[in-house]
């Protein structure tokens, strides 16, 4: 009750606020939702019975920017032949994907300089009617001086990929000057270098912003593979009305998944059938953009997280695992706003968050760059939403005792082994067993094999990745 007021008098301030710039435009106020009202923490009933349905997209209708068949090869003639060009980077092409499968609904399209500051300075989107939708990272396109001065007075530009390719259009564009230090500053509340997504995509970006409406060629694609699992939010709609879910509970990672996850993650539906809810679904949802370099990468990920499917250490029938297309930022609070807000979008009404999620390791000195409760934190205060109900998990760790992962018990802290990241990784290279119960051997075993993926062959070089 005490949170659920705090909200909604956070709510009531925000609604009677006016931010200082334009708000952003959507769909008529009749088919909105009341953005202010909290999810409640036990599911509503009517005639006895728990109500079904998934929780509504921010702004009341899923935005999806992709052009319809009949009108494809038109804009495809005009973006090749009569519009000034600005090439995507790979991560501008990631950023793309999102915006036109309306992941950041209701933005449609590159961020203009009145969506760029809200999402800066207020971590949220005011949208015509008042309310408030959750945006707490930038998505924006950087251009150079050279690109910017071939637009010229156009209001419209092709976007092209790395070959040439037309891929959309940006209309009623506007440009602006690129804050890299203010950005970087607001984003990670830290100028350090080191910085992954910095270095990888803001460093050497361009100097101006160009922002406007989007119209995406065609649906993207990877050919990767992977693409089976790259649901949209509408298709994920669909998989989950399909399964009949009556609740979806969202975990975001883009990490391999071990047997403490999979408690979280089973003990999360336990929790919500004891609450009411009959057929609570998971969307098991790992990032699949730009990661730094010592991730593990997304083909290896998707084979071990099929693996631990496979041993039955989570249950299909009541899971569901897609890929999320969004590049990774190590912002912390910051991001772990966004990964929830675009979870809504695809029809989730919980979301587990757990210790430092989307942390990383200060890159200069030896510490944490956050701390490691203010996700969960901000997440129970963050404006816009409202509408999501945060799951604060309990850390797992290795029972000795059981010979399994079980919650940490502060009583006998000398029955529990903590395995860091850095220790899966050593053992995994150097080909050793981690306790028995720590993860699934199969999904172990594609641990083992990517890193002996890394190890130079007989002549010294690496051999070829193998396809996952």
């Amino acid at each position: 009750p005490e949170r659920e007021a705090s909200m909604a008098s956070m709510a009531a301030v925000l609604n009677k606020t006016p931010f200082l710039s334009q708000p952003l435009t959507k769909s008529p106020a009749s088919d909105l939702p009341i953005a202010a009202v909290s999810f409640p923490s036990k599911p509503r009933r009517r005639n006895g019975a728990v109500r079904a349905g998934l929780i509504a997209p921010d702004g009341g209708k899923l935005v999806e920017l992709i052009v319809e068949e009949p009108r494809r090869r038109e804009k495809k003639h005009e973006a090749a032949t009569e519009l000034p060009r600005v090439e995507l980077t790979a991560i501008d092409m990631q950023w793309m994907h999102v915006l036109s499968e309306g992941w950041a609904s209701p933005l449609g399209g590159f961020m203009r300089e009145s969506e760029f500051l809200q999402t800066l300075h207020f971590n949220s989107l005011r949208l015509d009617d008042g309310s408030v939708v959750n945006m707490s990272v930038p998505i924006v396109l950087a251009i150079d001086d050279e690109q910017k001065a071939s637009i010229g007075e156009s209001k419209r530009v092709a976007l092209v990929d790395s070959d040439g390719n037309p891929v959309a259009i940006l209309t009623d564009i506007e440009i602006y000057k690129h804050p890299k230090e203010e950005r970087i500053a607001r984003t990670w509340g830290t100028t350090a270098p080191g910085l992954p997504y910095v270095e990888e995509a803001i460093t050497n970006a361009g100097n101006w912003l160009i922002g406007g409406d989007l119209e995406v060629l065609e649906p993207v694609k990877y050919n990767d593979g992977l693409d089976r699992f790259r649901l949209s939010p509408a298709e994920l709609r669909k998989e989950l009305e399909k399964r009949g879910a009556d609740a979806v509970f969202a975990f975001q990672l883009r990490n391999p998944v071990h047997n403490g996850h999979a408690l979280l993650m089973t003990d999360t539906r336990r929790r919500l059938l004891e609450m009411g809810y009959k057929n609570p679904i998971l969307l098991l949802h790992p990032l699949g953009g730009y990661t730094k370099a010592d991730d593990v990468p997304l083909s290896w990920r998707m084979k071990q997280h099929e693996k631990v499917l496979e041993d039955g250490v989570l249950d299909p029938e009541t899971t569901v695992v897609s890929i999320f297309p969004s590049p990774m930022h190590y912002a912390g609070p910051t991001e772990v706003q966004w990964h929830a807000k675009a979870r809504i979008n695809a029809g989730a009404n919980f979301y587990i968050v757990g210790r430092d999620p989307a942390g990383m390791g200060h890159p200069v000195e030896k510490r944490d760059l956050y701390d490691a409760d203010h996700g969960k934190k901000v997440l129970s205060m963050a404006p816009g939403l409202e509408r999501l109900n945060i799951l604060p998990f309990k850390v797992a760790a290795y029972d000795k005792t059981q010979g399994k992962m079980a919650f940490f018990d502060q009583s006998r802290p000398q029955d529990f082994l903590f395995i860091s990241g850095t220790k899966m990784r050593t053992l995994a290279k150097n080909k050793e067993n981690p306790p028995d119960g720590f993860m699934c051997p199969g999904g172990w075993q594609v641990l083992v094999d990517y890193y002996d993926s890394l190890t130079p062959a007989g002549n010294g070089r690496l051999p070829e990745v193998v396809s996952a």
